[in-house]
């Protein structure tokens, strides 16, 4: 049975400050990358070195690309969907102890960081252009980043240290 006065003192600890704190700063590092991106790469390629270029490429699916669609009502129906998961993972996060809500708090502030775009622009930048000679990886943003990484230190975590 749920107990909401426990749910309700998870919730309300320090450590979630911190948690807070971690989500505003991968959300605002982001907007900055962006925001500069936008101001100062909007129509050409900025080739960093061989392996790294800066290209503002308009993405209106999820994670690399996947289901972009033309309609707004699917985008809508997906953009929703992505709020949903997004309020989920905020509440896992406050939740969630130790190592689990660092990775859940990067989790947040990326995905965060481009629910604000698509709400605003209807469409996230992405602008970092990986690639090797003539292969290119799908390009990312910081946003991308963070998310990725919180993936990865849960998934380690769950690898490497078994709960009894």
């Amino acid at each position: 049975m749920i107990n909401l006065k426990e749910i309700k003192n998870k919730i309300i600890l320090k450590n979630n400050i911190y948690s807070l704190l971690i989500i505003l700063i991968v959300f605002f590092l982001d907007r900055y990358t962006k925001i500069f991106i936008l101001n100062n790469f909007n129509e050409s390629t900025f080739y960093l070195n061989e392996f790294v270029n800066f290209d503002l490429v308009w993405n209106t699916g999820i994670g690399f690309g996947l289901l972009s669609f033309k309609t707004e009502n699917i985008y809508n129906f997906i953009t929703i969907i992505i709020g949903l998961v997004i309020f989920i993972l905020l509440f896992i996060c406050l939740t969630s102890t130790k190592i689990d809500k660092i990775a859940f708090s990067m989790i947040c502030g990326g995905a965060l960081g481009n629910f604000y775009d698509r709400m605003v622009y209807k469409a996230v930048p992405d602008f970092i252009d990986l690639h090797l000679e003539n292969f290119h990886w799908f390009t990312f943003n910081l946003a991308d980043i963070f998310i990725t990484l919180g993936i990865l230190i849960y998934l380690i975590r769950g690898i490497l240290i078994k709960e009894v």
